[in-house]
């Protein structure tokens, strides 16, 4: 081995490991009573494990070269948690996001490759963090070597917004004090997306409301950090669990293994040490991340390659359904399904866009160019709406012709009943119930409207996503080059006719 040659380490976690590292004491609420171990808990169980597989699935031969890289530092770890350095390693991290997003049928959408799209850029942009650049980089290698799953909450909750964020300082995250271990914070953020199963979250702000900020007002409140799960004083108040509600997998296919389910962090008094601590008490720093740090551009590449397979399910789910009810040869149910393939194709080229022509990142790495994930962003939460009103109109009511639960399956008396009346055009009565119950879970039931309030959400509200669009093409020189368009066209004529001499 030569001086300059680094040794591979691989310390990624296996399935077991995942499951193991996520009893640690963390504090969570749900049902009135804390949570004794999250991995066992009804509410959480098969959720954990179907993030398990992930890791499993690192550890595959048949996948490894697919899925995995050796990173600068000789770690090796999930393509997309590293850097980018060309268009190449931007389409290799996307066909190992689509590997990993297949085994759940791109259902869940905070797997641990979402929060990649930031923490992969503290490997080269560790300096901005300055002067805790150093916890940034360590951060990096902590969380590419052994493949980390990271939740983040941005979002202040949805109180008293028409005021200044330092007049609800009582309520949003903000300082409490210092002294030489770390900080100590008070406050909630939201919504921390299956944060239960995650090591850490990523605390900080998104782009509309640290656009508010105001340096002299609201340093207390300019924090960037990460916080261990298990960190003394945080708290996870979850929602209403779809997967403890499902009655079996027959009834509740999706629901009973995909379900992240959502949380308020509560900072209460809560302990963060320095080594955790990426910004502190610098507003102008915190208002320049979300744009510098290269997380918009590459979280757009997970999402997009995330809601491509989902799509690609919703066809297939739809195709089945149509054939079921004997609709499917029908011009206008064709159409829609066509219609749906091409949403899919846009958001795949889109993605084609992303990775093969990207623009220069932090450090030597390179990003998805930073408009078109803007315009990406817009398609894709406009893009499930689409997809629900489609099934509405092309199943109609064929999806609530069904029985209760799986029980009167198997019921004697109901055999006979479900063989002969729940019959489908091509399929036996149970297998029929079987596939609509499917239908139900993924765009009916309560989990599928979650599922619709997350993918119109998850991305930023609807007028943050379009005035980001417009003030990032602003500041590109994009609607310069627009309004010099039509100038020029302005200049050809005037009241006495051509004034250029093409047209004389």
């Amino acid at each position: 081995m030569t001086s300059t040659q680094i040794a591979e380490t691989n310390n990624l976690m296996t399935g077991a490991t995942y499951l193991d590292s996520l009893n640690d004491g963390r504090e969570i609420w749900f049902d009135g009573e804390r949570v004794k171990n999250v991995t066992e808990h009804p509410a959480f169980r098969n959720a954990a494990r179907s993030m398990a597989r992930l890791y499993d699935a690192l550890h595959d031969p048949a996948l490894k070269d697919d899925l995995t890289t050796v990173d600068k530092f000789g770690q090796r770890t999930h393509r997309f948690f590293a850097p980018a350095y060309s268009a190449d390693d931007l389409a290799k991290s996307r066909k190992a996001i689509d590997i990993w997003q297949r085994i759940n049928y791109g259902w869940m959408g905070r797997s641990p490759d979402y929060k990649a799209a930031f923490m992969a850029q503290l490997a080269e942009g560790h300096s901005f963090y300055d002067p805790y650049g150093d916890n940034a980089l360590q951060w990096y290698k902590k969380y590419a070597s052994q493949g980390l799953h990271l939740n983040h909450v941005l979002i202040d909750p949805p109180l008293n917004r028409a005021k200044g964020r330092a007049e609800v300082k009582n309520v949003y995250l903000s300082l409490d004090k210092s002294d030489d271990k770390g900080i100590y914070v008070s406050g909630a953020k939201m919504v921390a997306t299956g944060s239960a199963l995650t090591h850490a979250t990523f605390v900080g702000v998104n782009s509309g409301t640290a656009a508010r900020m105001e340096v002299g007002r609201d340093e207390d409140m300019a924090l960037i950090f990460m916080a261990d799960m298990n960190s003394p004083g945080l708290k996870l108040i979850s929602r209403p669990s779809y997967e403890l509600k499902a009655n079996s997998p027959f009834d509740s296919p999706l629901a009973s293994r995909f379900d992240e389910n959502d949380a308020v962090v509560v900072f209460e008094n809560c302990f963060v040490p320095w080594e955790n601590v990426l910004i502190f008490r610098d507003v102008e720093k915190t208002k320049q991340f979300y744009a510098h740090s290269g997380f918009f551009q590459r979280f757009n590449l997970q999402a997009a390659t995330r809601l491509a397979i989902k799509l690609e399910f919703c066809i297939g789910l739809l195709i089945k359904g149509t054939e079921a009810s004997g609709t499917s040869q029908f011009r206008g149910v064709q159409a829609a399904i066509g219609e749906l393939v091409a949403m899919r194709e846009t958001i795949l080229a889109m993605t084609t866009a992303l990775v093969s022509d990207p623009e220069p990142g932090i450090g030597n790495s390179v990003v998805p160019r930073l408009q078109t994930a803007a315009a990406l962003r817009i398609y894709m939460t406009n893009a499930w709406t689409q997809v629900r009103n489609t099934f509405e109109t092309v199943l109609a009511g064929a999806p609530s012709f069904t029985i209760s639960s799986v029980r009167d399956m198997h019921a004697p008396e109901l055999t006979h009943i479900i063989d002969t009346y729940y019959q489908g055009s091509n399929l036996d009565g149970r297998s029929r119930v079987k596939l609509f119950n499917l239908v139900w879970d993924s765009l009916y039931s309560e989990f599928a409207g979650r599922h619709g309030l997350y993918e119109r959400n998850y991305a930023g509200n609807k007028e943050q996503q379009r005035l980001d669009m417009l003030r990032w093409s602003t500041v590109r020189g994009d609607i310069d080059n627009s309004r010099a368009l039509v100038d020029r066209c302005l200049a050809d004529y005037d009241a006495d006719g051509w004034v250029n001499s093409v047209w004389k």
